[in-house]
């Protein structure tokens, strides 16, 4: 016997249907939620059906349940079918209606639901495209007639283009809020130079634009085959992953090919590789910069279908930033990490430095000497030294290298070395220096040279000689009167067979000589005037009772207060030598 028709008292009533589904459409048009399930509840109050399903097309010619109604918990979410396939999918690619009277004899039907018996798949079509199927289904046989297919059609009519706006219209605000989203998250990152810190701020930012379940960053080494697994996170707990290599898995396709991987169904996908159970679906996007991969971005989410063309197409336009962001965090890391490991030199090559070329002031009889350095780098150009003779002479060596660091301190560490191994005990200071700048130009090395002042205390003679190869005049104060000294000369290793003079003073007690590089004379203000020779004549004459010790301290202060307290631009030494005024050593 057949079975009742399950359509309800509005056989008589097209008019009043019609007039009902306009005022929806019109009600809800940009509201798609809203639309979804006032259709479905039309359609339940015209057909009597237990199961019902508005099923929309996804970017990838597929179906996916957009709003159901009748199905048990998971069942709907999880069902995606490809045009073509069971009797829904193949309403959708024929764009014709499907009644189907007992679907255990259609070998086109997809069993969802085991009790079902009947099917009624109507397409909904807008300017003669394909936007979705209303899918109805029974547990009776023959449960949908010619009356229900037309009742369903003419529903489906009025909602098409009402329903693909709504699209449309959730689309263009969700891509503007994309874009806005995009921005901020290409802002953040360019400010971000910890690599850690960075990833960890891709992964915060990105998920309310794509929503994901389990996301890794895994980065290529230069010139390496094996993607190193740096940041991993599900939900809110950060996991690690292993390596995986070039053409190895989704990820390692993805970086291989250079291309996106989009995996609706990470179970149909020969190439997925499970990290971690319960993923579904997965998308990886290369990490590009300047053509060359440099990693992968990778995310999983436990749903099926959970990603579309919309969310690589988003992957795609961040990926960029993305890249350039690691990229500069790993530049500022690698930068960071040799610059600490240089300081850690450099402060290595400052303690060696100060062993080498500054030795401990000497105590002379008969003379009282202090010395300071201030260098303008972590290492300095400047040197001096001091080299006790046979006979009880006393050599002082004041020198400064061109330019400043560390090349300029092991240009220095050379002359310095030269000048203990091949000083004589009865070479003058100018035969010292012509000796050490005919070294130094078998040696030349472009753009180098090195300025010095070599004397010699001779207690003696109570004599002072004094040979100067383009240092600073020194300067000398006898009775409180201060002179300035006409020894000059031309730098060591600047030209071949220099010959240098010697300049010898006989000096008295109380006499005080200053010999100082050129980093104390040309110290700038803060408004661009420089320190000169005449300031520091000024400062030896206000201290006439100051040790050497004393006189030296001062003459540093105030360099350091005439720059306002910045830092040198140019190594400052100085040296003081004061001779004794007691009475027991200039009687003997």
């Amino acid at each position: 016997m057949p079975q009742p028709s399950p359509l309800r008292e509005l056989n008589d009533e097209p008019m009043h249907l019609l007039v009902e589904a306009a005022e929806i459409v019109s009600g809800h048009t940009l509201d798609l939620d809203s639309l979804l399930e006032k259709l479905v509840a039309l359609v339940r109050k015209v057909v009597d059906s237990e199961l019902v399903a508005i099923m929309l097309k996804t970017d990838g010619d597929a179906l996916r349940v957009r709003f159901a109604h009748g199905f048990d918990d998971g069942v709907a979410d999880d069902l995606r079918i490809k045009l073509g396939k069971g009797i829904t999918g193949a309403a959708a690619k024929g764009l014709e209606t499907i009644v189907v009277n007992d679907v255990n004899v259609d070998p086109r039907y997809i069993a969802a639901v085991p009790s079902v018996r009947s099917e009624l798949a109507v397409p909904l079509i807008a300017r003669g495209d394909l936007v979705g199927v209303i899918d109805l289904q029974s547990t009776q046989i023959d449960a949908f007639g010619e009356q229900e297919q037309s009742i369903l059609e003419l529903i489906a009519s009025r909602f098409s283009i009402a329903i693909e706006a709504a699209r449309l219209y959730r689309a263009t605000a969700r891509q503007n809020r994309d874009l806005k989203a995009l921005t901020k998250i290409a802002q953040e990152f360019t400010h971000i130079l910890q690599l850690d810190e960075l990833l960890k701020k891709i992964a915060s930012q990105l998920r309310p634009v794509i929503p994901y379940d389990a996301l890794s960053i895994l980065l290529l080494e230069e010139g390496g085959a094996v993607l190193q697994h740096y940041f991993g996170v599900r939900y809110d707990q950060h996991i690690q992953w292993d390596n995986i290599e070039l053409g190895v898995g989704i990820v390692g396709t993805a970086a291989q090919t250079k291309k996106p991987i989009l995996v609706i169904d990470t179970q149909l996908d020969d190439r997925y590789v499970a990290a971690i159970e319960g993923i579904r679906s997965e998308v990886a996007v290369p990490l590009m910069c300047k053509d060359k991969v440099i990693g992968v971005i990778d995310l999983e989410c436990e749903q099926v279908g959970a990603f579309t063309a919309r969310h690589v197409q988003t992957l795609l336009l961040l990926a960029p930033q993305i890249a350039t962001a690691i990229e500069n965090a790993r530049l500022y890391e690698e930068v960071a990490h040799n610059k600490a490991r240089m300081e850690q030199d450099l402060t290595a090559a400052r303690a060696l430095q100060q062993n080498l070329l500054y030795a401990a002031t000497p105590h002379f009889p008969g003379v009282e000497i202090a010395a300071h350095n201030e260098a303008a780098h972590e290492v300095a150009g400047d040197l001096y030294d001091f080299f006790p003779a046979p006979g009880l002479d006393l050599g002082i060596l004041i020198g400064d290298v061109s330019g400043k660091g560390a090349a300029a301190a092991l240009y220095g560490a050379l002359a310095n070395g030269l000048l203990r191994n091949l000083v004589q005990p009865d070479q003058s200071p100018a035969i010292v220096l012509e000796t050490i700048n005919r070294v130094l130009m078998e040696r030349k090395i472009d753009a180098r040279y090195l300025t010095a002042l070599y004397a010699q205390w001779r207690p003696a003679e109570r004599s002072l000689v004094i040979a100067n190869a383009g240092q600073p005049r020194p300067i000398l104060r006898r009775s409180g009167k201060v002179t300035v000294l006409e020894a000059v000369g031309i730098p060591l290793g600047l030209l071949e067979g220099t010959v240098y003079e010697d300049l010898r003073i006989r000096l008295e007690p109380d006499d005080l000589l200053v010999t100082f590089s050129d980093g104390i004379t040309e110290t700038t203000s803060p408004t661009g005037a420089d320190y000169d020779e005449k300031r520091l004549v000024r400062t030896i004459e206000s201290l006439p009772n100051a040790s050497a010790q004393e006189l030296i301290d001062a003459i540093f202060n105030d360099v350091k207060a005439f720059s306002g307290g910045f830092n040198p631009a140019d190594d400052r030494t100085a040296i003081v030598v004061k001779i004794s005024n007691r009475g027991d050593y200039w009687n003997r």
